[in-house]
């Protein structure tokens, strides 16, 4: 059997595949705009990848077996097994781990959001600078990208 007594390769495939569901989830959620969107997908992923420390009770009485995993698995196996102290110590570490995926979430934003005004000309003074008295900020430069100069929008031709 291909996990038979390994956890690395176990982790490994928990990797993979949650990071197919991350990407199918920012793929279905693309109608929403970018900041909830990264936001909305750092929760999921910090509740996907947060650990939780677990113990389970082998066939030998009073053995048990004890590891990390991640913390909604911890969650889910101490709900169906009706045991309130281990879903009592995932739940703090998965509301943790999905705090701080959104603060992640707004970070990438911030980011972003830099990396797209600094490819439209520079920070907000520089700009301002720029224009001319009296003239809106935006209206300039989407007259100038409707046109298709600069990096604008080029319609599709058929030859």
């Amino acid at each position: 059997m291909l996990f038979s007594d390994s956890l690395p390769q176990l982790w490994l495939s928990y990797g993979v595949l949650s990071l197919i569901v991350l990407v199918t989830g920012y793929l279905g959620v693309r109608w929403l705009p970018l900041l909830p969107r990264l936001i909305l997908v750092g929760v999921v992923a910090g509740g996907l990848w947060m650990v939780a420390p677990f113990s389970l009770p082998l066939l030998q009485p009073g053995e048990t077996y004890s590891g990390l995993a991640p913390a909604i698995v911890v969650m889910a196996v101490g709900v169906i097994q009706h045991d309130g102290g281990q879903v009592a110590g995932a739940m703090p570490l998965l509301l943790v781990g999905a705090a701080i995926g959104g603060v992640l979430g707004l970070v990438a934003w911030r980011l972003l959001r830099r990396r797209y005004d600094d490819a439209d000309g520079g920070s907000g003074q520089d700009r301002k600078k720029g224009r001319q008295a009296g003239s809106p900020a935006r209206a300039t430069s989407k007259r100038v990208h409707a046109r298709g100069k600069s990096g604008g929008r080029r319609e599709p031709m058929v030859n």
